[in-house]
């Protein structure tokens, strides 16, 4: 008897050790916003063959399916028009309950430090206008926001960490403040809830948040793999280097500018390897791609200043990582609204300009995008981080408006440069999404114009309707025009919004960073 009380208890206990909790990925959990009138997935792990059942609330009966031989599954529901809070169950040999899932409009928002800055100053930001007051009247519990974790990963991960957080003055104070600001526009705007998902990481390139396969598929972009595949053969003597001399040296120096009262000396990056969040896909994959099977309504994206360097094939690279995630996200014309970079001091030779070129001819060329101009929202060219983020945030929010929410009679952007024609000697400029132009401040500055033997020079530029006209009384015979060609141009043409143009160039003679790679 006592043997075969024994064997039923091993009988038990094996079956308890067996039998795996469902579990969810960090992205399906509490407080979530879950997209409004779609098709959504949910989805986890479980026991192979376990069967399981989706029961959200508004739902009369569940779905059911069952988890592959790998313990995966995933279900598809259909959500109702905006509103909650509501619920969802999840039942296999064990329950979820998930609670206070709101449903809104869902939004990626992505980049680098100028999307991660929050609200509060630090060592590397000197934080939001009027961050107090921000955090002090964030009372909308309808917008959440999901932090990916900043990690890099070799191979496409299916979890992150994080949690969804709902918005208060205690809990603010650590979202994207971009982010939040746009999805406080979106919010008031439409009367929605918002989920804001901010995966961001300060100072990396885009090359690090395009899938692999986009990376090898596109030949232009051949040597950002080729060169750190060669950093990675590198590392392990140069990361010796960097921990045994760079890094003591360092300290010394600091240490010294301090007691002199002189400012500190920069600190030196790691080398590149294996962890390095500059690796090519690394962030796409611990970072994006868990977040591929949930439902998000579009993207906005504030990056480029580490691609400065390289803007000429920003131009090829910034469109390749864009249609990566519609690939991924299995949406062809996922709206994707960016930030152009501001004015900031990298030197002498004009490569910020270049960037903010690669990124309007994205704008131009790919479809479903849009781009919001802050050439006027730094004030300070050292400052990389503009304060103004209030402006930023509502600008993207324009463009969703207008061109995913469809809302009428509202100016969306500022002028984009369009086509010139040479009247004598004077060049006639006309703009798309002209909205009635408009010089801000006084007389129209920061023109420039050129002859055949490519010199620029200052030119008088006066507002024509709907267009403007460019001249100099040293070019006779003009053939291009550029406008706020600089690291630190700030220009002040406008349209009746009250948005300023992008920087332009009508030529296209070849820029400093044409053969950087």
């Amino acid at each position: 008897m006592l043997r075969k009380v024994f064997g039923i208890m091993v009988t038990m206990l094996v079956a308890c050790v067996c039998v795996a909790d469902v579990k969810l990925p960090n992205i399906i959990s509490n407080n979530m916003v879950l997209q409004q009138k779609s098709k959504v997935n949910i989805w986890g792990w479980a026991d192979a063959g376990e069967k399981i059942e989706v029961k959200p609330i508004w739902q009369k009966t569940g779905v059911t399916t069952v988890a592959d031989k790998d313990g995966k599954w995933i279900v598809e529901i259909k959500t109702p028009k905006a509103g909650g809070p509501l619920a969802i169950a999840i039942k296999g040999n064990n329950e979820i309950i998930l609670q206070n899932v709101m449903i809104g409009e869902v939004w990626l928002c992505s980049g680098q430090s100028n999307m991660q800055m929050r609200f509060k100053p630090n060592q590397w930001s000197g934080g939001v206008l009027n961050f107090e007051e921000e955090i002090a009247k964030a009372k909308y519990p309808a917008i959440r926001m999901f932090v990916v974790p900043n990690v890099v990963a070799g191979e496409p991960q299916d979890n992150c960490g994080g949690e969804w957080i709902v918005c208060s003055p205690d809990t603010v104070a650590e979202f994207s403040a971009t982010a939040y600001f746009f999805g406080r526009y979106i919010h008031e705007q439409l009367n929605m809830p918002v989920g804001l998902i901010n995966s961001s990481w300060g100072g990396t390139p885009a090359e690090s948040w395009a899938s692999g396969e986009s990376l090898k598929n596109e030949p232009v972009l051949g040597p950002i793999l080729s060169n750190y595949a060669e950093a990675e053969k590198a590392y392990p003597e140069a990361i010796k280097k960097y921990r045994e001399e760079t890094l003591p040296n360092w300290q010394k120096a600091k240490d010294q500018a301090i007691k002199d009262g002189k400012p500190e000396p920069a600190w030196p990056g790691e080398p590149y390897g294996p962890n390095h969040p500059n690796k090519p896909s690394g962030l796409y994959n611990a970072m994006i791609a868990p977040l591929l099977n949930y439902e998000i309504k579009g993207a906005i994206w504030y990056q480029g200043e580490s691609n400065a360097w390289r803007a000429y094939q920003y131009r090829t690279l910034f469109p390749t990582m864009i249609e990566s995630w519609r690939a991924a996200f299995k949406k062809s014309e996922l709206p994707f609204y960016f930030v152009q970079i501001a004015p900031f001091n990298y030197g002498e030779q004009p490569i910020g300009a270049e960037l903010m070129e690669a990124q309007l001819l994205t704008l131009k060329n790919v479809k479903n995008t849009g781009m919001a101009v802050i050439n006027d929202l730094a004030p300070d060219v050292y400052n990389i981080h503009p304060k103004n983020k209030q402006d930023v945030g509502k600008r993207l929010g324009l463009w969703a408006m207008a061109n995913t929410y469809g809302k009428k009679g509202i100016i969306y952007s500022g002028p984009i440069y369009k086509e010139m024609d040479v009247e004598d000697n004077k060049i006639r400029l006309s703009f798309d999404y002209d909205g009635g132009l408009a010089a801000k401040g006084g007389e129209l500055k920061q023109f420039q114009i050129a002859g055949e033997d490519k010199k620029f020079v200052d030119a008088k530029a006066v507002i024509d309707g709907k267009s403007v006209v460019v001249s100099s009384d040293v070019v006779s015979k003009p053939v291009a025009v550029r406008y706020c060609w600089s690291n630190i141009a700030i220009g002040n043409l406008y349209n009746g919004g009250d948005l300023p143009a992008s920087p332009f160039r009508t030529d296209d003679w070849p820029g400093v960073t044409i053969n950087n790679k």
